[in-house]
C-alpha cells in the first residue's frame, strides 16, 4: 500500500478504536444507571413495598378505625404522613359510632383540611349498628371526598334504604364497606372484607377488597395480599390504621 494508504489505514483504526471506546463508555453508563435504579427502589420505602402502589388510578384505601386506636386532632397529621409514606391515596376515617358523632364541626373540617393537603381523599365512615341510628347530614357540607357507611351489622333492606337516602342528600362520592360477599348494593365504591387468604378467591373486579392487618400475619404475608388484592380488583383497603402501627410494617 502507499504511504497515503497506511494513513488512512491508521486513521481508520483509530475511529474503530474511538468507538468502541465510546460504546464501552455507553454500556459502563447504562450498567451503572441500571444499578443505581435498582438500588433506589429496593432502598428507598418511598418505591418498595406498600409504597410501589403510589400513583395508581385505584383506591388504596387505610381504614381508621377509632375503636382500636383512637385518631383526633392531636395526631391526625402523624396518622395522614403515614398513609401517605406507605402508599395510601384515600383515608376512611371514622367519625360516627353506633349513633354517636365522634367530632364537632370545627374538627370534621380541620380533618378534611389536613387530608387535602397532604394530597389524600378523605371519607367519612359511619359505623352504623342499628336501623335506628342515623346518617348525621350535618357532614355533607364539609368538603370530604366521599361518606362510607359500614353497615354489615344491618339487615339487606336497611342497608339498601341508608344508602338510598344518602344519595339521594349528598353530593360527593358514596361508599359501603360489608361483610356480605354477595351485595347487590350499588355505591360509587364497593369494599367486600376479604380478610385473610382464605377469602382471596373470591377477589374479582368490580368491587374494592380488603387486607386485615393482624399479628398473626407476616410482612412478607400482608404485602402479598395487598398487591394481590390492588391487582386483581379495583382497588384495595387496608384495616386498620391502628394495626399498621402495632405490626411496624
Amino acid at each position: 500500500m502507499a504511504p497515503g494508504g497506511k494513513l488512512r489505514h491508521r486513521k481508520t483504526g483509530g475511529a474503530r478504536r474511538y468507538y468502541l471506546a465510546a460504546g464501552m463508555v455507553v454500556i459502563v453508563a447504562a450498567s451503572v444507571i441500571g444499578w443505581y435504579a435498582y438500588l433506589l427502589t429496593h432502598s428507598n420505602p418511598e418505591i418498595n413495598g406498600t409504597s410501589s402502589t403510589m400513583g395508581t388510578s385505584k383506591p388504596v384505601i387505610l381504614y381508621v378505625n377509632q375503636g382500636n386506636g383512637a385518631v383526633n386532632v392531636t395526631n391526625f397529621d402523624v396518622m395522614a404522613d403515614c398513609a401517605t409514606s406507605h402508599g395510601f391515596n384515600v383515608v376512611f376515617f371514622q367519625i360516627y359510632r353506633q349513633g354517636i358523632l365522634l367530632f364537632s364541626q370545627q374538627n370534621l373540617q380541620t380533618f378534611v383540611n389536613q387530608a387535602h393537603l397532604k394530597n389524600l381523599r378523605i371519607f367519612f365512615s359511619l359505623w352504623i349498628t342499628n336501623s335506628s341510628q342515623h346518617i348525621p347530614s350535618s357532614i355533607y357540607v364539609l368538603g370530604e371526598d366521599g361518606v362510607n357507611l359500614d353497615m354489615s351489622m344491618l339487615s339487606p333492606t336497611s342497608q339498601q334504604s341508608l344508602l338510598v337516602s344518602l344519595k339521594a342528600d349528598y353530593r360527593g362520592k358514596t361508599a359501603v364497606t360489608t361483610t356480605d360477599m354477595n351485595s347487590t348494593l350499588k355505591p360509587d365504591l364497593l369494599v367486600l372484607e376479604t380478610y385473610g387468604i382464605s377469602l382471596q378467591h373470591l377477589i374479582k373486579h368490580g368491587a374494592i377488597l380488603s387486607v386485615g392487618v393482624y399479628k398473626e400475619l407476616s410482612q412478607a404475608d400482608y404485602q402479598s395480599q395487598l398487591q394481590y388484592a390492588l391487582q386483581n380488583s379495583d382497588g384495595v383497603m387496608v384495616f386498620d390504621y391502628a394495626g399498621l402501627l402495632k405490626s411496624g410494617y
